[in-house]
């Protein structure tokens, strides 16, 4: 194992005037502190209330909006001088030595264990540099992007300090007056939802779109859905941009978060012959009313279903949603009738031909987690966005297995001292004195879809200083 001393590394650090408000509880018997980010909390912009005719065809719009003069979905021809830019900025010598290592390396007595897939996956690096492109095709136009292009701080202070500016929002809806004709648009990897669409298109703005591919192939199947009359049964989560955008091109749908939603449903379906959760009518509209489409019914909207789901969501989940599914359906009509009330695609952002550029899925790169918490580390370390769904599956796994797991969207979440803020799965923010263990320490680590490289080193370097200052301090004692 190769090893170098931490008294003879030479890492530079930066600085930020970033600020996050905490706002502190009680002390818990754990020894954390639960704390309350002001800046994770809020809800995603609504996308505007649009006028559709009843005919109104979200497939037919798209297919036309595609190929409009004032439509780009492949970036204006600056792809390597960008992704030059991008590799200056959001690579990172320690991941580099890292991966020339067989992701595994000792600087001074830490060990760093690196998952084998992690970081930026093809569609967000995609969609970062179509953004990157638009500034320079358009460098005197005002651009202006529909939500924040992926979930990273870092990347997304960068836009801005481009001159890429979000929406400005008025009472939790986004302000569109402020576009005017001629503007630039971005639509995020997310995607944007169909009502967006419209209005950007009714004004006459330049769009730019960098959905990832992975996301409009889920726009397809609830096409498909839609066509037989199926209801889109969707795994996510209701108020993530993603899945907002997925249900705007669906006709009828439900949204379930998880498990044990779907299972509700199906309970529902069987008539509480399933385990009984589910109860009346009014109790299910109660349950998913921010969860299911205009004039949903569930006694008339559930005997045709087909699954979808939001494609960042934890693999092994949405399989098992969608067998639960064509059980349920196979029970209530019959397994020579499943066809008829069943319908399932694959649609987890999975490895496809896209490997030719070396960029990991989200399947990946869950499977590469599942691998790391199996070998012997002391503490996970999982870097990503604190509203990023995909980090947040990365960070379930650890606790699921129990291994201490500190969620942290940057470097500024550790110090003063051995002192850090994360974030749980579940959406608690707590601080921990003393999270790094005297001594050698095994270290896990692996970072969201939306995580550049430079990132996670800063983290790294973070810990390499508190244990330095740890060595320092027993030599002078």
């Amino acid at each position: 194992m190769a090893a170098v001393s931490l008294h003879h590394c030479c890492f530079y650090t930066r600085s930020s005037d970033d600020n996050f408000v905490f706002r502190h509880r009680k002390q818990h018997a754990t020894g954390f502190l639960s704390v309350k980010c002001s800046s994770s909390s809020d809800p995603p912009p609504q996308p505007p209330s649009v006028a559709l005719d009843s005919d109104f065809d979200p497939k037919v719009f798209r297919h036309n909006l595609t190929r409009s003069k004032n439509y780009n979905r492949k970036g204006f021809g600056h792809k390597q001088e960008t992704l030059q830019l991008m590799n200056s900025e959001y690579t990172s010598d320690i991941i580099k030595k890292l991966k020339e290592n067989g992701y595994e390396y000792t600087w001074g007595n830490v060990t760093v264990k690196l998952a084998e897939s992690y970081g930026f996956c093809w569609g967000v690096e995609r969609a970062v540099q179509i953004a990157y492109e638009a500034r320079k095709q358009f460098p005197d136009d005002r651009i202006w992007i529909t939500n924040e292009i992926i979930h990273n701080p870092t990347v997304n202070k960068r836009l801005d300090e481009m001159d890429v500016k979000n929406l400005p929002l008025n009472e939790g809806k986004k302000n569109y007056d402020v576009v005017n004709k001629g503007d630039v648009v971005v639509l995020p990897a997310f995607g944007a939802a169909v009502e967006e669409m419209v209005t950007l298109n009714q004004k006459s703005v330049q769009i730019v779109d960098t959905t990832c591919p992975w996301v409009s192939k889920v726009w397809n199947v609830v096409e498909k859905h839609k066509k037989g009359d199926y209801t889109s049964i969707i795994h996510g989560k209701y108020d993530h941009e993603e899945t907002i955008a997925t249900a705007s091109f669906a006709a009828t749908y439900v949204i379930v978060k998880n498990m044990k939603e779907a299972t509700y449903v199906c309970d529902y379906i069987l008539g509480g012959e399933l385990d009984g959760s589910s109860s009346t009518k009014e109790a299910f509209m109660e349950k998913f009313k921010n969860a299911v489409s205009k004039g949903f019914d569930p006694d008339r909207d559930l005997v045709k279903c087909g699954i979808a789901n939001q494609t960042t969501m934890l693999k092994g989940e949405t399989e098992e949603i969608g067998k639960l599914l064509e059980r349920t359906m196979m029970r209530k009509y019959g397994v020579e009738n499943v066809n008829e009330h069943f319908m399932s695609f694959n649609t987890i952002c999975d490895a496809t031909q896209h490997n030719m550029i070396f960029r990991p899925t989200s399947r990946e790169r869950q499977d590469a987690m599942y691998k790391l918490v199996d070998e012997k580390v002391d503490l996970m370390l999982v870097v990503g966005g604190w509203n990023s769904s995909n980090t947040s599956h990365l960070q379930e796994i650890a606790e699921e297995r129990g291994i201490p797991s500190y969620w942290v969207d940057s470097e500024q979440r550790i110090g003063p001292g051995n002192k850090i803020a994360f974030k749980l799965n579940h959406g608690e923010l707590v601080e921990k004195e003393n999270w790094l263990p005297d001594g050698p320490i095994t270290i896990g680590i692996t970072s969201g879809a939306s995580t550049p490289d430079k990132v996670v080193e800063d983290v790294l370097i973070k810990v390499f200083d508190i244990k330095r200052e740890e060595a320092e301090a027993l030599q002078v004692a």
